[in-house]
């Protein structure tokens, strides 16, 4: 039995258009225990995710726990792409629990939830699961997560998995993002996160037009 192929993208794909990211407490007590990922690469994960949501117009929820009287502020990094935008400070562990939270979701009423954040067996299990439960369909960033060790992150992501969760990367995200470089509105807005947070691939692009001019598309 023969089968046509498309030049059509996968319906797994992210779009900036369909999925609602959410962005859990990147915070210094929190950060302070995590051991599964480095400082330095959990907070270049995290801008990266943050840069390409607010750039790409992605609706974006901000949620600290304790904020004033435990864990602290959250990442700069964070914060700065999305100017003005209020955080959601809870008491619950699980976001998913959390009236205010759910109120945005459902504002912003799209289907994909995407999240990245702090810790992993915690914070970012308790919505993944408790969204899949609900219907949506889940992609967890988990080099933008970070946990108290390596099993612990591990492990939480496997449970995630195994109950349908989708596990992606930071530099992953913006890439799907963006997707195609014949996309010119958005070309240099991608390029440009890479140059400063994609690690040896922005090095690459930075070399590659210094030297010659490169250019993707």
């Amino acid at each position: 039995m023969s089968i046509t192929a498309k030049a059509t993208p996968g319906k797994q794909l992210l779009t900036p258009t369909d999925h609602t990211l959410i962005m859990i407490d990147f915070q210094s007590q929190m950060a302070f225990a995590t051991h599964s990922i480095d400082a330095v690469n959990l907070r270049n994960h995290a801008s990266l995710v943050a840069q390409a949501a607010a750039s790409f117009k992605v609706p974006t929820i901000l949620t600290t726990v304790a904020e004033k009287s435990f864990s602290g502020p959250m990442f700069s990094e964070v914060t700065t792409p999305f100017p003005g935008q209020a955080l959601l400070d809870r008491t619950s562990m699980n976001s998913w629990e959390d009236a205010a939270v759910i109120a945005k979701v459902s504002e912003i009423g799209r289907s994909r939830i995407v999240l990245a954040g702090l810790w992993t067996s915690v914070c970012i299990v308790g919505p993944a699961l408790s969204a899949l439960d609900q219907g949506f369909e889940v992609y967890v960033i988990a080099d933008a997560c970070g946990d108290v060790s390596t099993e612990a992150h591990d492990r939480a992501v496997d449970r995630m998995v195994q109950a349908g969760a989708r596990p992606m990367t930071s530099l992953q995200y913006l890439l799907e993002l963006q997707r195609d470089w014949a996309r010119a509105e958005t070309y240099d807005i991608t390029t440009g996160i890479a140059k400063t947070n994609g690690g040896a691939y922005g090095l690459g692009v930075i070399y590659a037009k210094t030297m010659f001019g490169a250019h993707e598309g």
